[in-house]
C-alpha cells in the first residue's frame, strides 16, 4: 500500500513539473513557442510566427544577434528558452533570448492560477526586469 501511495505522489509531482510543456503564444500574439523537456531541463523553440517572412519575402533571420555567425539563422525554429529547472512550483535559472533586440536575459517562469504562463526576464537580480504573460495555444 505504501508503495502505491508513493508511486501516485511521484506521478502527481511529475505532472506538476511538466505542466509547462506545450505550445504557448507570446504576449503580443506574434509567435508560438513550444516548450519541451530535455533530460531534467526545459527549453522552448519558436514554432510559429505571425509574419515569418521579411519585406523581401525571405524567412526572417536573427539579424540582431551579437554573434555575427548566427545572424543568418532563421527565427522560426530557433531555441529561445534554455536550461530551465523546476523548483517548488517555478521554472528557474533559465535564459530567454529576444530576437527583436538580440539580447539574452536570465528568466524565471511560473504558471498562474488562471493557467497562464508568467515570465520574468531580468539582468542581474529579478527586481530589475520585465514580466510578460503567455497563454497556452489550444
Amino acid at each position: 500500500m505504501l508503495l502505491l501511495i508513493t508511486a501516485i505522489s511521484f506521478t502527481g509531482f511529475a505532472q506538476k513539473k511538466d505542466a509547462i510543456v506545450g505550445t504557448w503564444v507570446n504576449a503580443t500574439g506574434e509567435a508560438h513557442v513550444n516548450i519541451y523537456k530535455k533530460g531534467e531541463k526545459y527549453f522552448g523553440k519558436i514554432d510559429w510566427l505571425k509574419a515569418p517572412k521579411d519585406e523581401k519575402g525571405k524567412p526572417k533571420t536573427d539579424y540582431k544577434n551579437p554573434d555575427e555567425s548566427l545572424r543568418s539563422r532563421p527565427i522560426l525554429g530557433m531555441e529561445m528558452l534554455k536550461d530551465f529547472v523546476y523548483d517548488d512550483g517555478k521554472w528557474t535559472d533559465g535564459k530567454i533570448y529576444d530576437p527583436k533586440s538580440g539580447k539574452t536575459y536570465s528568466c524565471n517562469m511560473n504558471i498562474k492560477d488562471n493557467g497562464q504562463l508568467n515570465m520574468r526576464g531580468y539582468i542581474g537580480i529579478s527586481l530589475i526586469g520585465r514580466s510578460e504573460t503567455w497563454k497556452r495555444v489550444k
